[in-house]
């Protein structure tokens, strides 16, 4: 594809992705393939699960991706994802939410079952060799965690693997009770690449320039980022007691005054878990430096609301977002090339820019 992305496995000797990355058309579009095709996307919650046999259109990542999919549950209250573009002549099958034991396309009439599979065609009969494999509809691999659902487009790693590990973590958190209030969910956009937002996310290395409050709650100098395969975590430490998790005893942070985990899955979602519940902030690209940010609340204590890391968010991230333009700005300039990274302050960075160097040059 005549692009390569290198960035060393070692921070003390790597540089930072290069400029082009975050401004090159043909690196933008080659993403879709190399990155966002083979991973795992979060397209929502469970709470329809008890509605047997409805269908439900959903798009990953509009205006980037623009994939069609159509969520389905079974009449054994089973969730399903499948394309929902027909196998005949690529119409759209599902345009809205609605209840059906069956798929059937309004251009030909073309039917399939609850599980996706071709059921009747009209004026097939005489077709040789049909219907093939490929007239089923494709069926994508999905993945729950505590009412979240996760589907792989054509994914490289292993999601189960990822939530076994952010689970023996915070499994001590009521997460079978989160609920999610659309009052405290909101939609942003920015004029950045969705890379540069993820950058900024990766590191507590700007707050204590650019959050001025933020900062008098959280402790920097115990800040930490630790790193695994396919995502990182951040552990927020609060300076007050009153403003942290209560962790139980046998715990592996038990003493400790966190005021936040911070996850982050690669490529583009962020699970900051709070002691009221869990904010996700999901990065969608929309242009190269267009982009998307959909911040949703699930909670599991109201109570807890509104105090310690997350006592304002929308204001973070208005600070956040400013920076990141700015730099959208400075990295379109003819004389910056890459940066070095601080190997104590920018380990979260590094691994997503190594992530993104292994995942782009992969063949």
């Amino acid at each position: 594809m005549g692009e390569e992305i290198y960035v060393d496995k070692d921070i003390k000797l790597a540089e930072t992705l290069p400029a082009k990355f975050y401004k090159n058309k043909n690196i933008f579009e080659i993403t879709k393939e190399k990155i966002f095709l083979r991973c795992w996307h979060w397209i929502g919650d469970n709470s329809f699960k008890n509605e047997g046999n409805f269908k439900i259109p959903i798009e990953i990542l509009p205006k980037f991706l623009n994939e069609p999919l159509v969520l389905t549950i079974t009449d054994k209250n089973k969730i399903k994802c499948f394309s929902n573009v027909c196998t005949h002549r690529g119409n759209i099958l599902v345009h809205e939410k609605c209840k059906s034991k069956k798929i059937i396309c309004n251009y030909h009439g073309r039917r399939f079952n609850g599980e996706g599979k071709f059921e009747f065609m009209p004026e097939f009969k005489e077709t040789l060799n049909f219907p093939r494999e490929s007239d089923h509809l494709h069926d994508f691999p999905i993945f729950v965690w505590n009412k979240l659902i996760f589907v792989g487009l054509n994914p490289s790693f292993s999601i189960d693997k990822v939530f076994e590990k952010i689970n023996r973590r915070i499994s001590f958190l009521p997460l079978e009770n989160l609920q999610l209030h659309e009052d405290l969910s909101k939609d942003y956009s920015i004029n950045a690449n969705w890379a540069l937002y993820c950058d900024n996310y990766l590191e507590g290395f700007h707050v204590p320039f650019v959050h001025k409050d933020l900062n008098e709650v959280l402790d920097y100098n115990s800040y930490d980022t630790e790193i695994d395969e396919y995502f990182n975590l951040q552990i927020g430490y609060a300076k007050n007691e009153d403003e942290c998790f209560t962790i139980p005893k046998k715990h592996k942070d038990y003493g400790k005054k966190i005021a936040a985990y911070y996850y982050w899955l690669f490529p583009n979602l962020m699970l900051n878990i709070y002691p009221w519940g869990i904010s996700i902030n999901l990065v969608c690209p929309e242009g190269i430096s267009k982009t998307k940010i959909l911040f949703r609340s699930y909670v599991f204590d109201k109570s807890k609301l509104n105090s310690g890391a997350s006592g304002d968010l929308d204001k973070v991230e208005m600070e956040d977002e400013e920076v990141v333009q700015s730099v959208q700005k400075g990295i379109n300039s003819s004389f910056y090339n890459t940066g070095r990274f601080s190997p104590t302050k920018e380990k979260g960075v590094h691994h997503f820019h190594s992530l993104i160097s292994k995942f782009f040059n992969d063949k």
